[in-house]
């Protein structure tokens, strides 16, 4: 029997087991997949964010309300030491726009398998495709782990990093809210975070895949409103992702289910006023009387929006600068600062790229990540109930909780 077992092999878990191993433990580490690190792999668009150089009481705030659960174990194991961690054992890291580190292979792939060679040196057992189905406890005790065929597995430590519900396609299935339930503890709403967001217009489709860079959203119902920073967005061919609607989905998400409509304009140019706008439009009108507006307006938009901005706007594309009206052009420019859409909803679970709520968090010992309610039972990673922005905070965060869990 092992001293220590923990179930799941993503970055949490597997941090988990290392650390375990270190201090002396015999350790087993239970994966249901054929392979480690699936969601890892797809981190950063295969390039792995690992972390964000900010400072601690910033990084915090970049999570949704519950960063301050978090304190101790960056205080244990932060950016620098996971920085460190990776670099002393061959991995150099980059730091990019935002703050936000890579390694500079741009490989998730090359963080996997420094973990791996760390399990191998401390001889973590691995047990692939094995699913745990319920944990069973006797006075607040962990007495064994449950199996298919009916397997018993006894246990005295169990840490538990099965993840969220996101991307179930990588093993995240939710089995974890489950089985912790069972043991009683509370689990906090579930529901999808960093995901793209569905719109109503139909004519979405006409722009999918094209990026727009320098923009600003602003999403509003009729009581409140979320302002973005400036940055990037994406058409879907379903409604808008990117950089800003991701980091800000979960309270767009929260609003929409408070308000009957919900809507995002998009400041197309941030820079600019509704009137320097309009007397840029003159300008290039006057210079070019003679072409459609469709023409004049490829030196201030993509090709492949002009023709929905115009549509938007009930303005004919082959109508000629010279023929454009003041009115019209009052229009446009409004158009360019609230180009706008309904905002339905989001695609769900599969297409989220964390999870948003989980274990609550009055039941974990913020200093260790065991239970207050099962001795030697300890949860991290993805199953609390943590989640922040894009930039590499939920990855930290995984690592950091694993490698509390497992100390």
């Amino acid at each position: 029997m092992a001293d220590v077992v923990v179930v799941g092999g993503g970055p949490a878990g597997m941090m988990a087991a290392i650390r375990a191993a270190h201090h002396g433990n015999s350790v087993t580490l239970i994966e249901k997949n054929p392979t480690l690190g699936n969601k890892l792999l797809l981190t950063g668009k295969g390039r792995c964010n690992l972390t964000n150089t900010c400072e601690l009481d910033d990084f915090l705030l970049r999570f949704s309300g519950n960063g301050a659960f978090l304190r101790d174990a960056f205080k244990a194991f932060f950016n620098k030491e996971l920085i460190s961690f990776f670099e002393k054992r061959g991995n150099r890291m980059k730091v990019e726009r935002q703050e936000r580190v890579f390694p500079v292979t741009d490989s998730s792939q090359s963080i996997l398998e420094i973990l791996r060679k760390e399990l191998s040196t401390y001889n973590v057992g691995i047990r692939y495709n094995t699913r745990l189905l319920n944990i069973e406890a006797d006075d607040s005790k962990i007495k064994a782990l449950l199996f298919p065929g009916g397997e018993r597995l006894s246990a005295d430590k169990v840490i538990l990093a099965l993840g969220g519900a996101s991307y179930s396609s990588t093993g995240s299935s939710g089995d974890g809210y489950r089985i912790v339930k069972k043991l009683g503890h509370t689990i906090k709403s579930i529901r999808p975070g960093l995901v793209p967001l569905k719109v109503r217009e139909r004519y979405i489709s006409k722009l999918e895949g094209l990026s727009l860079k320098n923009i600003q959203l602003k999403f509003h119902s009729s009581k409140k409103g979320v302002k973005s920073d400036i940055g990037e967005l994406m058409f879907t061919s379903f409604g808008i992702s990117g950089p800003l609607v991701l980091t800000l989905s979960g309270k767009v998400l929260d609003l929409l289910e408070r308000s009957k409509e919900l809507f995002v304009d998009i400041d197309l140019k941030p820079a600019l006023n509704i009137e320097k706008l309009d007397a840029r439009m003159q300008r290039e009108i006057k210079s070019a009387p003679k072409k459609t507006i469709a023409n004049i307006f490829k030196n201030m938009l993509p090709q492949r929006l002009i023709d929905v901005f115009l549509l938007v706007a009930e303005i004919d594309p082959n109508l000629k600068g010279a023929q454009i009206t003041g009115k019209q052009r009052h229009c446009m420019a409004r158009l360019f600062k609230g180009f706008r859409f309904e905002i339905t909803g989001s695609p769900g679970m599969d297409r989220a790229m964390v999870t948003r709520g989980g274990i609550s968090l009055k039941e974990i010992d913020p200093r260790t990540m065991q239970s207050k309610l099962i001795t030697g039972l300890y949860c991290c990673g993805e199953m609390l109930d943590i989640d922040a922005d894009t930039g590499g905070f939920n990855l930290q965060a995984a690592f950091s909780t694993g490698y509390i869990a497992g100390s």
